[in-house]
């Protein structure tokens, strides 16, 4: 019994400590739960409270632009209310007005069916009148009215035909004196109403870089890479010592063009060996031959001419990269078709058609490849190919008098060629006979009595003289002005026409001190 005592007794110390622990473990979770659940439920107030003041600020601001939204609507409904409101005063005042026009217009129809009243009596009056006049002439010549009428009819073709014979006579002879002056006055005005350009093509191209480190990279090893450009392209590039620049030569201007932008882009690039020189070149040839047809449509559209044939299109943009004495030909194509629309206008002809004859008239000189063909008579044809009307291509072809002129355009084209290529500066001239020439008009005025000076400017195109006005008078000073012009025509060889212009004046001058 004792032993079973001592058994039992330390069990049962042993469950009631197990419960006891239990108990105190369980209570210390729960009150570690309620604190947890405590904080959670003032985080969750917390969250709460942002989120209703994050959600009242979001109200604020859809309250704001909402209000904002209105306020514009409401701008743009009163803005349109006053123009709704000044459209119907405008309405007012037109219907006012036409009120009143119709008003007077009203006036005026009686007043008019008053007059016709007046005129239909008066009218019967003169009938009456005309009818006994008759009558008595009837009675006095003894004739009817078929005699009387066939005697004045004969009488009157007579007197027709000698007034129209004189008429026509004096009209030949006024026609013949005014002719070249009427016709100059034209060609000058043709001139004074076109912007010309100078010439300033030539063979070399010249590619500027920024240091000549380039240089050597541009040449490559052992002339690698230059090589390969010249190869590529057919221009001839000289890199010598002239400081940050490289030369390029060629006939072509297309070549040299395709050469140049190359250049540019391999030394922007960086990267020069001859592979890539190959791939740079046939990417700028074909970028090239996209521009070139596009400064053709671009060209068309300037001048208004439409319905061109693509072929025709990509020659007028190949004309950019051509010369003619130096003259561009896109250039000189462009000014000879605005002064062909000028003196079409100027003549009462299509000036449409004129400026289509005055662009393509070079259009022979374009293609590359070599013909015995003169450029007029290639010109003719291609635009005969490319579906031109028969006036255009008679005016290609007979501007050099190759073919017989059978249009009104032909001779346009002919003398606005001219023009542009016979005025001072448009062609490149010898610069040693082109000074001497200016020096030469400077003497000839200079051998004039009481000339003090004289200036050739304009590139020769104007003489300006002036004189002393104490030896020379105004009719004096007019007088060398003639007299120089005349000398001028009777001693000098010169494209175009010289102006002379004689100043006289005195000056006054004194000095404050």
């Amino acid at each position: 019994m004792s032993t079973l005592y001592f058994i039992l007794l330390p069990l049962a110390g042993l469950l009631l400590g197990g419960a006891l622990s239990y108990i105190f473990l369980y209570r210390r979770e729960n009150a570690k739960a309620a604190q947890i659940l405590s904080e959670a439920k003032k985080e969750a107030e917390a969250i709460k409270k942002d989120k209703i003041l994050q959600a009242k600020e979001k109200f604020l601001e859809l309250k704001a632009e909402h209000e904002e939204v209105i306020k514009k609507r409401e701008q743009k409904m009163q803005e349109r209310q006053n123009k709704l409101k000044e459209r119907e005063a405008k309405v007012k005042e037109h219907a006012d007005n036409n009120k009143k026009h119709f008003h007077e217009n009203k006036q005026m129809r009686q007043e008019l069916e008053r007059k016709m009243e007046i005129n239909d009596v008066k009218a019967k009056e003169l009938e009456k009148m005309h009818r006994k006049q008759v009558e008595q002439l009837e009675v006095i010549s003894s004739l009817s009215p078929e005699e009387a009428k066939e005697q004045l009819l004969e009488t009157l073709k007579e007197e027709a035909k000698a007034d129209a014979a004189n008429y026509i006579q004096n009209t030949v002879e006024e026609a013949q004196l005014t002719a070249n002056h009427e016709a100059r006055k034209v060609v000058i005005e043709s001139i004074q109403r076109v912007a010309t350009e100078q010439a300033v093509e030539n063979s070399v191209t010249v590619f500027n870089i920024e240091n000549d480190d380039v240089k050597g990279r541009i040449i490559g090893r052992e002339g690698r890479n230059i090589r390969a450009l010249e190869a590529a392209t057919g221009v001839e590039v000289v890199v010598d010592d002239t400081p940050e620049a490289i030369l390029l030569s060629c006939f072509d201007p297309v070549r040299r063009e395709i050469a140049r932008l190359s250049l540019h882009r391999l030394v922007t690039d960086g990267r020069i060996h001859p592979a890539r020189v190959e791939e740079v070149c046939a990417k700028t040839r074909k970028n090239l031959e996209e521009e070139i047809i596009e400064l053709g449509k671009r060209t068309s559209i300037d001048l208004g001419i439409h319905g061109l044939h693509p072929e025709l299109i990509r020659m007028v943009g190949r004309m950019k990269y051509r010369s003619s004495y130096g003259q561009n030909l896109l250039q000189h194509s462009r000014e000879v078709a605005n002064l062909c629309g000028i003196m079409a206008s100027e003549l009462g002809l299509n000036p449409k058609l004129a400026k289509r004859a005055g662009l393509l008239h070079d259009i022979g000189k374009v293609p590359s490849e070599e013909t015995e063909l003169p450029h007029a008579i290639l010109g003719m044809k291609m635009a005969e190919k490319y579906g031109e009307k028969p006036e255009v291509c008679n005016a290609i072809g007979a501007h050099h008098d190759e073919i017989e002129m059978n249009h009104l355009l032909s001779p346009v084209v002919q003398v606005c060629d001219g023009i542009s290529g016979a005025r001072p500066g448009a062609r490149r001239q010898v610069a040693e006979s082109y000074m001497q020439r200016l020096k030469d008009l400077e003497n000839l005025a200079l051998a004039q009595e009481g000339v003090l000076k004289a200036y050739a400017i304009q590139a020769g195109r104007e003489l300006r003289v002036m004189v002393d006005c104490d030896k020379v008078s105004d009719a004096e000073a007019a007088k060398i002005s003639f007299d120089i012009s005349q000398k001028i025509q009777s001693e000098m060889t010169y494209p175009g026409q010289v102006k002379v212009t004689v100043i006289r004046e005195s000056r006054a001058i004194n000095v404050a001190k």
